[in-house]
């Protein structure tokens, strides 16, 4: 596959992406304010003929360095879906795997989900190193930046 393509919109929920699986894409990407659908990018990555598939959510905490957090605002570069897209369509070259990411962008407390990866594979060894290099290249390579809220009042900006 040369290049892997969302099928999504602006207005496109990862659960809208998922039910139309038979577009023979490899690769799903989405960046929304709307809640993340875990279960409709798992159900988006997985074949029949797959072992495996392990999923990483990334999750709002309470705490930070130190200090405690209340909440984040994450705000996303114009062009962040098309380098999460990217990210995820490297995986799929790489290892041939089904590989499916959205974050969330917005306001977000502690506890809601900000990131969802998913990758589908034959056997379970393979998926969870691929899950762990896919975060890992969703950290390096996507402009998506965290705004903390402390508990003290005070506002920091993460991954500027």
């Amino acid at each position: 596959m040369s290049e892997a393509h969302a099928r999504t919109s602006p207005r496109t929920t990862a659960g809208d992406a998922a039910r139309d699986p038979g577009s023979g894409e490899a690769a799903l990407a989405l960046v929304t304010e709307q809640p993340l659908d875990a279960a409709a990018l798992e159900a988006w990555a997985a074949t029949a003929a797959d072992g495996a598939v392990v999923t990483f959510r990334g999750v709002v905490r309470d705490h930070d360095h130190g200090a405690t957090v209340r909440g984040l605002d994450y705000r996303a570069h114009p062009e962040a879906e098309s380098m999460l897209r990217a990210a995820c369509a490297r995986l799929h070259d790489s290892t041939g795997l089904r590989v499916a990411a959205a974050h969330r962008t917005g306001s977000l407390d502690v506890g809601d989900v900000a990131l969802v990866a998913v990758v589908a594979s034959p056997h379970r060894a393979e998926a969870f190193a691929a899950i762990d290099a896919l975060v890992a290249e969703i950290k390096a390579s996507v402009p998506i930046w965290k705004r903390q809220h402390l508990a003290d009042g005070s506002t920091e900006w993460v991954g500027l």
